[in-house]
């Protein structure tokens, strides 16, 4: 009896795994084709940095000898270059050293709109306002090193089902900016 008991067990959870995996393949066949891709390197970094915030952003090393006005005019430059416009800055730094009254280490957040394009993110859907405007971070992290740190995303454009065409290719086009805004500038280009 006990062996009886034990192949129905078996039986059972070989069935629950067969429909488990039935529905799961067949909501994955809904998502973009670029998910697994995004999915996977997503858990990657999950694993590598051992937190989501960090395994969530993409970080460019600024050059050394650059100061942050350079990278900060250099910012500027690029994105006006590339057509996407300087809607707003947050000088943190500055902020934190007024309410503690000490010397903070830089950090300023420079906020990137293409409005258009926000504008069909938002008739899409009012999720994607939390991605806007694309923020680039230029930290000076605690030995002194600059860093720029953006929002990766991946996980927006290829995360779940497929974005209207048109729409897809903006937010890529809007990602390849941000990227080369960043890269770019951490190199010092002006």
């Amino acid at each position: 009896m006990f062996k009886n008991i034990l192949a129905l067990v078996g039986l059972v959870a070989i069935i629950a795994s067969g429909v488990l995996y039935m529905n799961v393949k067949n909501t994955l066949s809904e998502f973009d084709p670029g998910a697994t891709k995004a999915y996977t390197e997503l858990v990657q970094n999950i694993l590598k940095y051992k937190d989501a915030a960090s395994a969530t952003v993409w970080r460019f090393p600024v050059e050394e000898g650059l100061t942050a006005d350079d990278i900060e005019k250099s910012l500027k430059n690029i994105a006006n270059e590339l057509n996407i416009a300087n809607v707003g800055e947050l000088p943190l730094s500055l902020d934190i050293a007024a309410k503690t009254e000490k010397p903070y280490r830089f950090v300023k957040i420079f906020l990137f709109c293409n409005s258009l394009t926000a504008a069909q993110m938002l008739d899409y859907n009012d999720a994607f306002s939390a991605y806007l405007p694309c923020r680039i971070s230029l930290v000076e992290d605690k030995t002194g090193k600059l860093w720029l740190y953006s929002l990766n995303m991946d996980l927006m454009i290829y995360g779940g089902k497929p974005l209207p065409p048109a729409l897809k290719a903006e937010a890529i086009k809007v990602k390849t900016i941000i990227l080369e805004i960043m890269e770019r500038a951490a190199e010092g280009d002006f």
